[in-house]
């Protein structure tokens, strides 16, 4: 099975050689997609030396910091065009630890989608300051009260895509960008149907280099799911007028599963 697993990255010189030395030896047939954003600390010529060694390594390289939205479409684009059959998305920092990679390729064989989850039985978080751990509670509930999201950790970035799913959600049209680019995904996900499963996995807070998560994103985050929210109810009207009424019909719960 062709799997590639995309790594976007920002400044992580810190952390790149140990990932790709542990994601080369977690699984024999896996392939590493780094996306670069023109990094200032030379991550991407440190990864650029390793492309030249190893045939299992690859690199896009971009022209400045664009967003981890867009990083993850290029990264799609790339796998999909070397035909990948699974598709992985994780962090440069360690905060997704490869050894959790095996099952999530297990999960994949009859589920669509696998998540990485720190909120099913088994799964938890790692070194995670009280605040880090509110926001992403907060996050969660939020995203999943105003969507009807299924997944118990609808923001976590840990994911394997078929990649059949990836051609049919269109994840080049996908509005969102940075850290909100995760909720628009599984939400189109779920619109199609796709069956979601969630693994435990503990995530671990990153050990060097900084956060790339900022006021910004949390409010670009929030701008999403309201967005999000407003069209579905909108097409919800426009497409079932009578389902406000008591009497309609309720429509059918989207599938989803976790494997603890």
């Amino acid at each position: 099975m062709n799997t590639m697993a995309i790594v976007p990255t920002y400044n992580e010189r810190d952390n790149i050689e140990r990932l790709l030395e542990e994601l080369l030896a977690c699984q024999q047939d896996l392939q590493v997609v780094v996306v670069d954003d023109n990094s200032p600390d030379g991550t991407g010529a440190v990864v650029d030396a390793w492309v030249a060694q190893n045939q299992r390594v690859h690199v896009v390289h971009r022209a400045g910091k664009l967003g981890l939205g867009t990083a993850y479409i290029a990264g799609f684009k790339y796998a999909l065009a070397h035909h990948a059959e699974r598709i992985i998305t994780m962090d440069a920092d360690f905060s997704h630890n490869p050894r959790f990679i095996p099952r999530m390729l297990q999960a994949s064989t009859e589920a669509d989608v696998v998540i990485g989850s720190r909120y099913i039985s088994g799964g938890g978080t790692l070194n995670c300051s009280y605040r880090r751990r509110l926001l992403s509670r907060g996050a969660n509930l939020f995203a999943k009260t105003l969507l009807s999201l299924q997944a118990r950790d609808c923001t976590a970035g840990f994911r394997c895509y078929r990649s059949d799913v990836l051609h049919a959600i269109k994840f080049e049209s996908i509005y969102a960008n940075g850290y909100s680019y995760l909720i628009e995904m599984l939400a189109a996900v779920q619109s199609k149907g796709y069956l979601v499963a969630e693994i435990p996995i503990l995530f671990e807070d990153r050990r060097f280099g900084t956060s790339k998560i900022s006021s910004d994103e949390i409010w670009r985050a929030i701008g999403t799911v309201l967005r999000l929210f407003t069209r579905n109810i909108h097409r919800l009207t426009v497409q079932f007028p009578g389902m406000l009424h008591e009497d309609a019909e309720a429509a059918p719960a989207p599938t989803s599963t976790h494997l603890e």
